[in-house]
């Protein structure tokens, strides 16, 4: 199919809200919550004033915190941890109980159920629950008395895991803290965030957190998790305009919040495993093409067994991170095509998991985000039925159907992402035809060439002059045209760089 002809300068404006709403239908989600579902929100606002919390722990006064982006109103999780005697680290992890605030087969639920996360398009965010919960009632947001579900565990001296338990609590958010600010202080590269100095013993904890995950990280590694950073760039708008295109870098509150996630979700499989009902895990497999990976390393002059090895190819990724800093996001992302995705899978009683192969886990599910993704709230609701010893509120073919689902549903809204990054690369760039920029070759096949910017970070087409081109060279190219509605860039080979 040919490539619509690319749009030129002198263009009028281009609403990219009207682009998301689009994608979202194109990709198959609901942009529209429906005046039944905004109702029933309505309804659970006005039960939630009279609720009580009688059967849950009080640790409203815990020294709680959260982590997130600067403008999440959705918090789902917050940290605290304690020192022991022995040295190993108690971990505390509060989520959002969402569960009691939107029944199973409730009108929320299903259309939760039906888009099976929030769908963050930059532009514009398409919550899976309606606002006046996921940023409101349910989130976790400083200034109120929350109900949640905590999940305990300790960190030991090496880094391994000792599980805790899973029980209902009322708690109290004492600072809503924001990735950036709180990763430069942890890596002293910028000041004591200021709501970090404004509480007594904050700056105490959010030490001692981090120390629990480097120790966790440290040990994850020696199993051979995966080192990826792969590039994506976000788009920054101002009044409803791209206004740049930046990537989000990793920093230590980050790794943090990743760390204690993932051991919070091994927790949470522990506590299902010994209950002994279905579950849902999720995994990605043993990679599809691990061929195509080992013939990757052969490319640069290193040798990877012929069977999957998670800490061969961690440690092959590790070197050349340190060798070759410029490359490796492509690198990494050629890795991750070559694994395959991430995938939810049923996991009944006394089958052994399939694990998470990339983490370099077996026992790992979904469970710490109920206010954003849909099998968060699934496994929730699990829990739940083992603390009140009550039956598994999902069916084994439930289950299933969900698993299939939900993994169709996070494959579509990554499509619909990557779609409005390329829409937003193409709106920032219209009105530089004509100009040369430096890259990297980041695809060179039968299928097309492909061009990532070093400035600013976004991936075109080369169309002309392609032929000869392998992947990591480094190039001049022109820009010759974009199209923001099908997200195309378009570029003209201009020489090496």
């Amino acid at each position: 199919m040919s490539r619509r002809p690319p749009q030129r300068d002198g263009s009028p404006s281009i609403n990219m809200e009207a682009i998301a709403w689009d994608a979202m239908k194109k990709y198959g989600f609901r942009a529209n919550f429906g005046n039944a579902v905004l109702q029933e929100a309505d309804a659970i606002e006005a039960r939630d004033k009279k609720q009580s919390w009688h059967d849950a722990q009080d640790l409203r006064e815990v020294l709680w915190s959260s982590i997130d982006n600067i403008d999440s109103r959705d918090l789902d999780q917050m940290e605290y941890c304690e020192q022991e005697k022995n040295g190993e680290i108690h971990v505390q992890v509060a989520i959002a109980d969402v569960d009691s605030r939107v029944p199973k087969n409730s009108r929320i639920d299903k259309y939760a159920a039906y888009n099976g996360a929030s769908i963050y398009l930059d532009v514009h965010t398409f919550p899976m629950l309606p606002d006046k919960l996921s940023a409101g009632i349910t989130s976790l947001l400083p200034g109120k008395d929350c109900p949640a579900m905590i999940v305990d565990y300790w960190v030991l001296m090496d880094g391994t895991i000792r599980y805790g338990t899973v029980y209902r609590a009322v708690v109290a958010n004492k600072a809503k803290l924001v990735y950036e600010q709180v990763g430069s202080w942890l890596e002293g590269t910028g000041p004591m965030p200021e709501n970090v100095e404004a509480v007594p013993g904050l700056e105490a904890q959010l030490r001692l957190q981090n120390e629990a995950a480097v120790r966790l990280r440290q040990q994850r590694t020696g199993q051979g998790a995966l080192d990826l950073e792969t590039i994506e760039a976000q788009a920054v708008y101002e009044q409803g305009r791209v206004k740049e295109l930046v990537v989000i870098e990793a920093n230590p509150a980050r790794s943090l919040i990743e760390e204690f996630m993932v051991a919070a979700n091994r927790t949470m499989m522990a506590f299902l495993s010994a209950a002994g009902i279905p579950r849902i895990e999720r995994i990605v497999r043993t990679p599809k093409d691990w061929e195509g990976i080992v013939v990757t390393a052969a490319a640069l002059g290193v040798t990877l067994p012929a069977q999957p090895d998670v800490q061969a190819l961690s440690k092959f990724l590790t070197a050349r991170r340190t060798a070759d800093p410029e490359r490796f996001p492509d690198l990494s992302l050629t890795v991750v095509k070559l694994m395959g995705p991430g995938e939810y899978a049923l996991l009944e009683p006394g089958t052994a998991p399939i694990g998470h192969f990339a983490l370099a886990v077996t026992d790992y599910t979904h469970g710490t985000a109920p206010n954003r993704r849909y099998v968060d709230l699934v496994i929730q609701r699990l829990l739940k039925s083992v603390i009140d010893k009550r039956p598994s509120p999902y069916s084994v073919q439930e289950l299933e159907e969900l698993c299939a689902w939900l993994t169709d549903k996070e494959k579509a809204s990554k499509k619909a992402e990557r779609f409005m990054r390329k829409a937003a690369a193409a709106v920032l760039l219209k009105d530089q035809i004509g100009k040369t920029f430096t890259g990297l070759v980041t695809g060179a096949s039968a299928k097309g060439s492909y061009v990532r910017l070093s400035t600013p970070p976004a991936e075109g087409r080369v169309i002309e002059g392609e032929r000869g081109l392998r992947v990591g060279q480094k190039i001049r190219v022109k820009l010759l045209g974009t199209d923001p509605f099908r997200g195309y860039i378009d570029f003209a080979f201009a020489g090496n760089a």
